[in-house]
């Protein structure tokens, strides 16, 4: 069966989106469950912009013991906090920038500007297929030789990937991330080799070819997240048409 035809949208996409390899890279850092906060009584003002409800949430939802983990990580030279600067449907989400202030704060760490999310994907409640039919695109001024990834939600790891993917394709690293909260087993970014192989074996070299033509990268470069999500789709044609129809969608 015959893969769909790549629209225009992915094609258009395709000029901006960058990824760049996993190499040596941490779990993410999940300080809250899901439930606490997306169920706190500041959450929804939190997303739609409001940044005194921002900050009330990350400081009632986050555990001290999770600075211990982010130190952890880090070592060398102290990165610079860039938090996902995005456009949700509510409104400016203000929970990553006050994240990121706070672990400032907390941990002595500066905090980075100049790059900014370049497109509105509104993933909140989105399906795994429109996650993926509609990346987040990054641009902006990489001014800073080392980043740690501050964000408020991880759940393909997709929004972190391209913005460690931007990052490293202007000449810096990115180091680690962490989210305020997420699904566990998203904690694990960087793709398995064992998952790898097992999406390449079930669904073939012809689909791994869309998808570079489409997205401008091969399966090595999917988060964990995402190719499992792929390797559970019944067959190759599924997955290219539903990326297609997610567009159609949208339109």
């Amino acid at each position: 069966m015959r893969l769909a035809p790549i629209p225009d949208f992915l094609r258009e996409t395709k000029a901006f989106l960058q990824r760049s390899e996993w190499k040596s890279f941490p779990d993410v850092i999940i300080h809250a469950d899901e439930s606490l906060v997306k169920k706190h009584q500041m959450y929804d003002a939190a997303k739609a912009g409001d940044t005194d409800a921002a900050e009330s949430l990350v400081l009632e939802t986050s555990p001290i013991g999770a600075l211990d983990k982010i130190s952890e990580v880090l070592s060398g030279a102290p990165p610079h906090l860039l938090a996902v600067h995005a456009l949700e449907t509510s409104g400016m989400n203000a929970i990553p920038q006050a994240f990121a202030k706070i672990l400032s704060r907390m941990l002595d760490l500066p905090v980075a500007t100049g790059i900014i999310q370049i497109n509105r994907v509104t993933h909140t409640g989105a399906s795994g297929y429109y996650r993926l039919a509609f990346p987040a695109l990054f641009g902006g001024e990489v001014r800073e030789k080392t980043y740690f990834l501050v964000d408020d939600f991880i759940g393909q790891g997709g929004t972190l990937m391209n913005l460690k993917g931007f990052v490293e394709s202007q000449g810096a690293q990115v180091v680690g991330a962490t989210v305020l909260t997420g699904k566990a087993y998203s904690a694990k970014l960087k793709l398995e080799e064992e998952t790898l192989k097992a999406l390449r074996t079930k669904h073939g070299t012809d689909l791994e070819q869309w998808w570079n033509d489409a997205f401008g990268y091969g399966f090595e470069r999917l988060t964990e997240s995402e190719a499992r999500y792929l390797t559970r789709a019944e067959d190759a044609y599924a997955i290219s048409e539903r990326i297609v129809a997610a567009g159609a969608k949208r339109d």
